[in-house]
């Protein structure tokens, strides 16, 4: 049954998590299981009565964090501005389901992308707080950047190859004279800092808002310790004109980590581009090429 998975979600319903649940944490099998409002892809979450979650991993190359996120996120939280997932239970494999799996505690809020946020300058200086804690949090002993981060927080070269096809895929839709540039002085800007921690998806799914205020970030999957240039995609998918601005100033870092930063944003964009599932992921794309493009940094 464990094909079942290699897919990634197929299989994964009400009655597996209830049941893992009902096996492995009897204290809560009582309790209904429901399935989030807005999923993610890399795993499958469900509400466990009013106060806590199920997440599972939807395929092998998700698995590690379960186990990374169960043993740092705690260690993190006490120096984060705002609430992270608290770690309640670690599930083991059962009833046909092949990985790892774990019990959160819920995070009231919405995600920044459905909240219609009224002033997105304020927020993205509150988001630039966060970052800015979490990667002065101690990185001794902390996972070094790599597979288990799918190579976030490492250098963009480690994604030059997939980067070229891109590129060559949007020529004569994007200015590519530009956009290689742009790519090439991300490669160039090599990152010599002392390695800290950083999230590695921080987009507006990851982002909980309250009264329009930032009081949640979620998801610390592609998290470890390396180059923080990663968390600042959010400048161009999210942020532009005064918001970017206000963002830049609070995030206060030099020209190459935003010269990586474009470079990460460009090959993310392209790369989803390529292969969008539909018309309104690809305009999203288009839009952050734009907007990484006409930066004025260029």
């Amino acid at each position: 049954m464990a094909e079942t998975f290699v897919d990634g979600r197929a299989g994964i319903d009400v009655g597996l998590v209830r049941g893992l649940v009902a096996d492995q944490f009897p204290q809560w099998a009582d309790l209904p299981v429901t399935p989030v409002e807005v999923d993610g892809w890399d795993n499958r979450t469900y509400r466990l009565g009013d106060r806590m979650t199920v997440r599972l991993p939807t395929a092998e190359g998700y698995v590690a964090a379960v186990d990374k996120e169960s043993a740092w996120i705690p260690r993190l939280a006490p120096h984060l501005p705002v609430r992270v997932p608290p770690i309640l239970g670690r599930g083991r494999p059962g009833r046909g389901y092949p990985y790892p799996w774990s019990v959160r505690g819920w995070l009231p809020g919405v995600t920044a992308g459905r909240a219609g946020l009224a002033d997105l300058a304020g927020f993205a200086v509150e988001l630039a707080g966060f970052l800015r804690a979490l990667w002065s949090c101690d990185a001794s002993g902390g996972p070094a950047a790599g597979e288990h981060s799918w190579w976030r927080g490492c250098s963009p070269a480690h994604y030059d190859d997939e980067a070229r096809r891109c590129l060559a895929a949007v020529r004569g839709e994007f200015d590519t004279v530009r956009a290689t540039a742009v790519w090439e002085a991300a490669l160039a800007a090599e990152f010599k800092g002392d390695p800290v921690w950083f999230h590695g998806d921080i987009a507006p799914g990851n982002l909980l808002v309250a009264d329009g205020r930032l009081t949640a970030v979620i998801d610390f999957g592609t998290s470890g310790v390396g180059d923080p240039a990663c968390d600042l995609v959010i400048a161009w998918t999210v942020f532009d004109g005064e918001s970017r601005r206000a963002f830049v100033d609070a995030v206060a870092q030099d020209d190459g980590m935003w010269a990586r930063a474009r470079g990460w944003a460009l090959w993310k964009a392209m790369l989803v581009l390529e292969g969008a599932p539909a018309e309104v992921t690809a305009a999203d794309c288009r839009r952050v090429i734009d907007a990484v493009l006409r930066d004025p940094a260029w």
